[in-house]
Order: C-alpha cells, then sequence, then structure tokens
C-alpha cells in the first residue's frame, strides 16, 4: 500500500517533537497557526484524540522550521512571513518541502536574516553554506516534494531514515529497513548487542549506536 505523504496521517505530535528535537509545545504552535489561509505545518483530522495527525510532508516542514527558529533564531512573525513568501514564490502551499527550497528558497532566507551572516553553535558561518547542509538530509522525489528524511539525531555509523514507505513512517535503519523500534525493544528485553546484532544482521556497531541514541543512559 502506497503512503500519500500530504494526506495520510502517520505521525502524533509527539512523534514529531521526539524525532526533531523539538519541544513539544513549538510542534503544537506550528500545527495551530495559519499562513495565508493554509496551516504553518499541515495537519489533518485524527481518527480520534490522541491518534496520529501528521503526514510525512508536514514532518519535513517542521524539520525545516526547526533551522529557522533554533539554528538561526528566526522570531514567530520572521517565520511566518518567511514562508508566506516561500508559498507566494513556488505557488504551493507545502513550498516548505518542495525541492525548490534547496535553491530559490535559500536566497529568501538569506533575505529575512540581518546581515549575510548568523551564529550558529557560538561560531559564525555563512547562512547559505548553513541551510544547504540542513536541507542535504531530505530527499526529492520526481515530483519535486520531500520523499524521505534522514534524522542528524542518529550517527553516521547507522543512518536512520524516515520512508513513508516503510514501516508507516517509523523510523528505520537505511541500510537495511529494520525499525530502530524493534531493534530498542529486543535490546529492552535483556538481549545483549551482539544478539541484537545477529538477530537483525546487522553490524554490532549499528546496534550500539542505535542503543545510544535511542537510550543513552542505557549504552
Amino acid at each position: 500500500m502506497m503512503v500519500d505523504v500530504f494526506t495520510d496521517a502517520l505521525f502524533t505530535p509527539a512523534d514529531v517533537a521526539r524525532q526533531l528535537v523539538i519541544p513539544r509545545s513549538t510542534v503544537y504552535s506550528w500545527l495551530s497557526k495559519d499562513v495565508d489561509g493554509h496551516p504553518l505545518v499541515h495537519r489533518v483530522q485524527p481518527e480520534r484524540r490522541g491518534r496520529a495527525s501528521v503526514p510525512f510532508i508536514a514532518m519535513v516542514e517542521a524539520y525545516v522550521l526547526r533551522a529557522l527558529r533554533t539554528e538561526l533564531r528566526f522570531s514567530t512573525p520572521r517565520i511566518q512571513a518567511a514562508v508566506a513568501a516561500l508559498r507566494a514564490e513556488f505557488d504551493t502551499e507545502y513550498a516548505l518541502a518542495s525541492k525548490r527550497i534547496a535553491t530559490d528558497g535559500i536566497d529568501l532566507f538569506v533575505e529575512y536574516i540581518d546581515g549575510e551572516f548568523a551564529r550558529v553553535h557560538d561560531r559564525q558561518i555563512p547562512v547559505r553554506e548553513f541551510i544547504s547542509d540542513y536541507l542535504r538530509y531530505i530527499d526529492w522525489g520526481e515530483a519535486g516534494y520531500a520523499t524521505r528524511l534522514h534524522l542528524p539525531r542518529f550517527p553516521a555509523a547507522a543512518p536512520v531514515v524516515i520512508d513513508p514507505q516503510f514501516n508507516w513512517g517509523s523510523p528505520v535503519l537505511e541500510r537495511t529497513k529494520v525499525p530502530v523500534s524493534a531493534i530498542i525493544d529486543l535490546f529492552k528485553a535483556g538481549e545483549p548487542i551482539n544478539v541484537v546484532a545477529g538477530e537483525y544482521e546487522l553490524d554490532e556497531q549499528e546496534v550500539q549506536s542505535i542503543v545510544r541514541a535511542e537510550l543513552p543512559a542505557a549504552a
């Protein structure tokens, strides 16, 4: 079954907050705000209270907004103005998840920053370079919209992706598509790293990296 990245609800707001390392209150705020008649971060009606209400495309939107808010220190009004300008320029309400953001969008973001440089991680680097690096974690499809998101919180030794066509959007190990949850569940059940690795035909380093990212206190 193919997932519609625009309309199929895959995540709860709490899922978005956890995977992108964003405060839940920020995610709820983004989901509740509108820009030019469309949600700042898209949402769908959940089947019932507490169920998934965030489609994959919105996970990507939140990821881009995280760069603007957390890394580049955009204020909420500036974020809304930048998103409105992007949507008007690209003629789509899904501009934040459009491939054009990696080209035309960078110039627009720079325009919304005072000066050509911004403080990122306590050092001055070109904004253009920073945004390009941030967007490299997004894979784009033939239609020009995001199709997969690499999760930066996982180490290079065990790349993890959110791909809506695998595991209903839950994070999977990029190399094997083994769900991260399956690895963690087996480890939490008391199995040692080498047994978990053998069960899923993984390298022990991959399992160790996943455990450290998900359960830092246990690694």
